[in-house]
């Protein structure tokens, strides 16, 4: 058995890397390891190509724990504790209060179609992405991804997401099927439900235990999972042989945050900061901050620009989060998408594809190009590749809340059948239900 996202050599070329962007010096233990036969190049998926020989596997685990020991860089612009990130805030925004019903549903349809629509591309780069669509005559992208047509050449140089072709192809698709990005927010109705919003961080670690299958976490998640079974505490959680820190996980987790916070970004943020630290630390836990002021303000803002101005303000100013961020943005202002995306990719092209700095800044891209409207917004952040996915998830939950079921459009919200299928307890959830337990957790004020 391979397993991913956990062997010691695999973990040890990604916290070269992550260390390095702390401000770490990995040059001498790097040099051991290459001396000794490692690979110092991550994967790209979960796990290498080849499995280390047990001396090799040892050795990882024992440069794993010295790398653990080095001091990083101190980082004023990029603390950790709440405290110390809300004093770098500006002024929260003032923005309406009450919660709109309508927007609701259109953020979980809108989340949801997002999601299906990056779903067979995942981990396939741009050039695969574009290559696929125009073999199909479908670039640039409009609808959902099919195989009918795709020549097998194309089809054996950019092989489909393994798990997902058989679900998520327009021939396909019959209902929204289980994926990560819709579990988690289902999660975080659980826990509202069940704790309030005075919820702790080990409050999420028992609910993941209780919930969660481990076969169904990733990168910093699966990571955290095997140290909540450690019995390390938070915030070690995050950080003991985590290299996946800084990655996009906890970013995909924080939608309800925002929706049940209509208005209140910075409320919204401070939530999405408790159920970050358990497997994040610094812009791994700004980009879910960040994408629960998103949902928050998409529940009362008119416009995207408003969205994304509101949400900028719950991000340390000087960190490489609110950065990429406001790159997204700026690049969405000059130019044609290839010419924006090119932009982006030559910012964070050098990050793994799953890294929260170059989603983020697609997201924001997406959100600021697409003007909000659907199809034109989910299908920039899918086209941009990375994490198409999540990216177009979070994108699509904006702006489905912005635009209300009948704005989405028929195209992407017939084909979800108004479902979604989960490896949560209690099996498949209609999205109206959904949606009326999140209006339930709600502020009680609402606007019809």
């Amino acid at each position: 058995m391979r397993l991913t996202w956990a062997q010691p050599e695999d973990l040890l070329a990604h916290e070269f890397v992550q260390a390095a962007a702390e401000g770490k010096d990995v040059s001498v233990v790097r040099e051991r390891w290459v001396a000794a036969g490692g690979d110092p190049v991550p994967a790209v998926s979960g796990a290498g190509p080849v499995p280390a020989p047990p001396a090799l596997r040892e050795l990882a685990r024992t440069l794993l724990a010295e790398l653990a020991q080095l001091p990083a860089a101190l980082s004023p612009a990029e603390p950790d504790e709440w405290a110390a990130i809300e004093a770098l805030l500006p002024a929260a925004p003032e923005l309406p209060r009450g919660l709109r019903d309508g927007r609701v549903l259109g953020a979980w349809t809108g989340r949801a179609a997002g999601c299906l629509l990056g779903k067979p591309v995942e981990k396939i780069p741009r050039e695969g992405i574009e290559e696929i669509l125009r073999a199909t005559g479908r670039w640039p992208l409009e609808r959902w991804f099919t195989a009918v047509g795709l020549p097998a050449d194309v089809a054996a140089r950019w092989p489909w997401n393994r798990r997902s072709a058989k679900t998520s192809l327009e021939e396909n698709i019959h209902g929204m099927p289980e994926d990560d990005d819709l579990n988690y927010p289902m999660l975080a109705l659980t826990l509202l439900e069940t704790h309030g919003r005075g919820f702790t961080t080990d409050d999420v670690a028992q609910l993941w235990l209780d919930n969660l299958p481990a076969g169904r976490v990733f990168t910093a998640e699966r990571a955290a999972y095997r140290n909540i079974l450690d019995a390390r505490p938070v915030p070690e959680t995050a950080t003991y042989l985590n290299p996946f820190r800084e990655w996009i996980g906890a970013l995909i987790r924080t939608d309800v945050f925002g929706w049940v916070s209509p208005g209140e970004v910075r409320g919204a943020a401070r939530l999405a900061w408790t159920d970050a630290r358990l497997s994040h630390t610094r812009n791994g836990g700004y980009g879910a901050m960040w994408a629960a002021a998103l949902a928050s303000a998409a529940m009362v803002c008119a416009t995207v620009d408003e969205v994304l101005d509101a949400a900028a303000t719950v991000l340390p100013p000087g960190s490489r989060l609110a950065e990429a961020v406001r790159l997204g943005r700026a690049a969405a202002r000059e130019g044609d998408v290839r010419a924006g995306l090119d932009r982006l990719h030559a910012a964070y092209g050098d990050l793994h594809w799953v890294h929260v700095l170059g989603n983020a800044a697609v997201i924001a891209y997406a959100l600021a190009k697409g003007g909000g409207e659907f199809g034109p917004s989910v299908s920039i952040a899918v086209t941009a590749g990375w994490d198409t996915d999540s990216a177009a998830a979070t994108v699509g939950g904006v702006v489905g809340a912005l635009r209300g079921v009948e704005g989405i459009g028929e195209q992407w919200v017939a084909p979800l059948e108004g479902r979604i299928a989960t490896s949560l307890p209690g099996g498949e959830q209609k999205i109206a239900d959904l949606a009326a337990r999140t209006i339930a957790l709600a502020a009680p004020e609402r606007v019809s």
